[in-house]
């Protein structure tokens, strides 16, 4: 009876152990979250060359400070457009997205973001003014907020001086992009706002007009730069350029300074004619099934250690006067370039403008204008002359082989 009794006890210790230990493993896994995060290539500090590992700094931050475990899937894109269709298309959730200024105005006016409730993001204090309330021109004049600057800059002028003559007089505007001369060593960028941004500056012709007429006039003038033009790229040019496979291109300041950093022969310049300055802001995504989580991950990207480590990394300028302010950061600029804090920084008399998102009309005819230029095939003499050819022994099958048949029908 004893030994009935004690199995007894025995089995119910066993089957309270194993509930405990299930309940554990429930509560353990409950308690792990995914963030996921949608961001441009090369745009944050990931551990490489020596830099900190953000996101595993914020995971380390959420385990020790929120008491959560938080996983962060990381993921890229190219541009502005491949990352919208890709959140539009709704196949992943992600909770932190960091598209451009008039994305996200497009995003804002098709209800895709979710209002930021600031309380939660108190680092936001370090943003500069500059980039707040109706310097936000990419909120559509909302009194919510949908974004927080995370970096800013404008686009320029790479070019290689063992190959571009630093006496040729097309340094300093678009035209260097257009000069024959450079034939095959040429890039362009590979997406649509940006191409036609360049032939748009070019001409002195209004980066946000809805005349389609003034986009046909660039689109001619991208149709005859891509005679000379090697390709369109986005994260190619690193490559290219850095290897000197390629002279010239069309890319963004603190990009350049990465390239710099591995080609020294590499030199810079914002073209006379103006050029366009750009925002790139931390938005939640509707869709987001972590907001709080992905708050706390805005928030953390705002404190100084943080912001620090992105902007040495990615030498982009900071909006954040925490960075803006640390002179150990002033100072690693200039080491990278001579100069290349004020490359960044001291910009005021650039002539710039913004764009805007494009309406519903406009959106469209600029995919077509952008697929007439990319599926434009240019016909040479030799496939006239072949065509030709081709079609005379046509035509001249076509007759002989009807006269046989006059001939047959005749016997």
């Amino acid at each position: 009876m004893m030994k009935k009794h004690i199995s007894r006890l025995l089995l119910v210790c066993i089957l309270m152990a194993l509930c405990v230990s299930m309940f554990a493993s429930c509560e353990e896994q409950d308690e792990v979250l995914t963030l996921y995060v949608y961001n441009w290539g090369e745009y944050i500090s990931d551990g490489s060359d020596e830099s900190t590992d953000v996101n595993a700094e914020f995971e380390k931050y959420c385990k020790e400070e929120l008491g959560i475990t938080v996983k962060v899937n990381y993921s890229t894109f190219a541009s502005n457009e491949s990352m919208y269709a890709k959140v539009s298309s709704g196949s992943t959730k992600y909770d932190v997205i960091i598209p451009s200024d008039y994305m996200i105005e497009r995003m804002v006016k098709e209800d895709m973001l979710a209002p930021l409730d600031l309380s939660k993001i108190p680092n936001y204090q370090y943003i500069d003014e500059s980039f707040k309330g109706e310097n936000v021109y990419y909120e559509c004049g909302s009194d919510v907020t949908y974004s927080i600057p995370y970096f800013y800059g404008m686009i320029g002028v790479i070019y290689n001086t063992s190959i571009v003559d630093e006496n040729d007089e097309q340094i300093g505007s678009w035209d260097l992009m257009w000069d024959e001369q450079y034939k095959g060593d040429i890039l362009q960028f590979n997406n649509s706002r940006d191409a036609f941004g360049t032939a748009q500056y070019k001409l002195g012709l209004d980066v946000n007009d809805e005349n389609e007429e003034q986009w046909r006039l660039a689109l001619n003038e991208l149709l005859e730069q891509k005679k000379i033009v090697q390709g369109y790229v986005m994260d190619e040019i690193f490559n290219k350029m850095e290897n000197g496979s390629a002279a010239i291109a069309a890319y963004y300041a603190g990009d350049f300074l990465t390239m710099y950093e591995n080609n020294e022969d590499l030199e810079f310049f914002y073209p006379a004619e103006g050029t366009n300055l750009y925002v790139d802001a931390m938005c939640i995504p509707k869709a987001s099934q972590n907001k709080e989580i992905a708050e706390a991950y805005i928030d953390f990207m705002l404190t100084e250690e943080a912001a620090v480590a992105n902007a040495e990394y990615t030498y982009y300028a900071s909006p954040n006067n925490a960075v803006r302010e640390n002179e150990e950061y002033r100072e690693y600029m200039n080491s990278i370039k001579e100069g290349g804090y004020d490359l960044m920084y001291g910009t005021d008399a650039v002539e710039t403008s913004s764009y805007k998102n494009l309406g519903g009309e406009q959106l469209i005819m600029l995919n077509e204008l952008w697929e007439e230029l990319k599926s434009d095939i240019q016909v040479g003499l030799p496939i006239y002359v072949i065509c030709a050819v081709i079609l005379v022994i046509l035509i001249g099958g076509g007759t002989f082989l009807g006269v046989r048949k006059k001939i047959r029908d005749k016997y």
